[in-house]
């Protein structure tokens, strides 16, 4: 493995939506992890990343990639609450695991959101089958780079 891969770090959180038993990033050793950021208030979120993430989902055999919803709310605590998240999971049809970023009470930064270095909403991570981060991204980001990307994943 290139040593300029950054390890992925285990994931903080607080409560799995869409699984029967929580998920740890060393269950999804072999598979191509995808990592989609959102927070249910972020119109870029609503309008690019989760249909980004609905189409990955769709688009690969689930037991070559997996994507992983990772709710981390930075902003607007209040309003974002786990029983709204499952109102939004289900009007969305979300059917992929959805993790809620566990809180900091000290700190407005989630801890999976502070360990992953994230600057906001939407970011997008590619997370290859040895654990390793190969790609980082913040903002919206294209379908058909995203697919390549995944695509040369698989084949490594």
């Amino acid at each position: 493995m290139n040593p300029s891969y950054e390890q992925a770090q285990p994931w903080s959180i607080s409560q799995w939506l869409n699984t029967v038993a929580p998920i740890s990033l060393e269950s999804l050793r072999g598979k191509v992890t995808v990592l989609h950021a959102f927070q249910m208030l972020c119109p870029g979120c609503v309008s690019h990343c989760i249909p980004q993430a609905k189409l990955i989902h769709t688009a690969f055999p689930s037991d070559k990639v997996q994507v992983i919803g990772l709710h981390s709310v930075f902003e607007h605590h209040e309003a974002m609450t786990p029983v709204a998240l499952q109102a939004f999971v289900h009007e969305y049809r979300l059917g992929f695991p959805i993790g809620i970023d566990q809180a900091d009470p000290a700190d407005p930064i989630p801890l999976t959101m502070r360990a992953y270095r994230l600057q906001g909403t939407p970011s997008l991570i590619l997370i290859d089958k040895a654990g390793y981060i190969r790609l980082h991204h913040f903002g919206q980001i294209d379908d058909l780079r995203v697919g390549a990307v995944i695509g040369q994943l698989l084949t490594e």
